[in-house]
């Protein structure tokens, strides 16, 4: 079992920057993949980024913007976004895949609560 706890979330300019922690316990992080996800009211829950020993992944939409990177010691995950839209206005979720999650929510094991991000025009 894995329990994931984010935070870093808020309202923030377009343009604007936020950092998404996410808190793992219970086993070894880095054994996972480990993703973001986002959903947005009224649409389904998507991929934004996922990290594992074989790299990095991105959604076309965030490619260049946000940058996911782990640290293994602290068993944390991180979301650095940059450069936001509106449109990145969503609710975020980290979570974990024992198998090869990456793109596909319905892989992942494990789920956080999320964090809600809101970017203003």
């Amino acid at each position: 079992q894995v329990q994931l706890v984010e935070s870093g979330g808020g309202l923030v300019q377009a343009g604007g920057s936020l950092r998404l922690s996410c808190a793992a316990s219970g086993r070894t992080f880095s054994r996972y993949v480990r993703g973001w996800f986002r959903q947005a009211p009224g649409k389904e829950r998507e991929f934004v980024a996922a990290l594992s020993w074989s790299g990095t992944y991105y959604a076309d939409s965030v490619k260049g913007r946000f940058t996911i990177s782990g640290d293994n010691a602290k068993n944390m995950l991180y979301l650095q976004m940059n450069s936001l839209k509106p449109e990145d206005t969503a609710i975020y979720y980290c979570a974990a895949s024992g198998g090869s999650g990456y793109y596909r929510a319905d892989l992942y094991d494990y789920w956080g609560q999320g964090t809600q991000v809101t970017v203003s025009s």
